[in-house]
């Protein structure tokens, strides 16, 4: 029995004012699952992850033909309402980026927003305790965010995604500016987290992506060469180009 995709993507193309920068992209997104987007720097990998929460909104000039489908619905819908999708669909970024508040109250940020009906105190234990971050603030969650380690920023930053209860979990090169401890720290998150959420990472590095992920996915030049779970991507390419990749004689 085949499993409902969470995302469905069919012949997307992606364009900055006249620019087109992606290309065609077909495919599906599992669900609890991690999906790897892995390509050179500049091949469209940031850009297509961004159109899963809509989040190229917010730059002037950018349009999106073909269909985007989360759980059947179409996200560039008119009706769709962005914060909504937002919500469903959250975001780590590749810089630890915590707000200039308590460590509670950078958890508690966006069930208060949305005005959700739960009880915040066990919101953000339950969301510190899912990014492995609990042993090391349960005494001191009136400390300054900005205090934390870079690594216990990006889990904290993950425990605000998780505490307004998304569907997909969207990471962006989210460890690209941790040292290789605090990488393995996140890394391990990842693998626990699938068990509940879906996740999609971008990376560059691909021993990560052969570490963590389940499909992974190979972009080049705003094209998607080739999609595969990522035991036989990395075993059995099918395609030239990403054979070239992944032994590093090309990229």
């Amino acid at each position: 029995m085949t499993s409902t995709p969470v995302f469905t993507v069919q012949a997307m193309d992606f364009y900055y004012g006249a620019s087109k920068a992606l290309s065609k992209i077909s495919l599906e997104i599992q669900p609890q699952q991690v999906t790897a987007l892995i390509g050179p720097s500049g091949c469209g990998k940031s850009t297509f992850l961004r159109c899963l929460n809509r989040m190229n909104d917010t730059i002037p000039g950018t349009r999106v033909e073909g269909k985007i489908l989360l759980n059947g619905e179409d996200i560039y819908n008119p009706d769709m309402d962005v914060v909504t999708l937002r919500q469903r669909v959250g975001m780590v970024f590749q810089k630890p980026n915590p707000f200039p508040q308590s460590i509670y109250d950078n958890v508690a940020f966006g069930p208060r927003v949305m005005g959700m009906d739960v009880d915040l105190d066990e919101v953000v234990e339950t969301s510190l305790k899912r990014a492995a971050l609990w042993d090391d603030v349960k005494n001191d969650l009136k400390a300054d965010a900005m205090g934390l380690s870079l690594g216990q920023q990006q889990r904290l930053c993950i425990a605000r995604v998780v505490a307004v209860k998304p569907e997909v979990i969207l990471m962006d090169e989210s460890t690209s500016a941790l040292d290789p401890i605090a990488t393995l720290r996140v890394e391990e998150l990842i693998a626990e987290l699938k068990k509940d959420y879906t996740i999609v990472i971008v990376t560059h590095n691909m021993q990560q992506a052969g570490r963590v992920s389940d499909y992974t996915g190979l972009f080049w030049l705003g094209e998607l060469v080739e999609f595969s779970p990522t035991s036989e991507i990395f075993t059995h390419p099918k395609e030239e180009l990403t054979e070239a990749y992944i032994t590093g004689r090309m990229g």
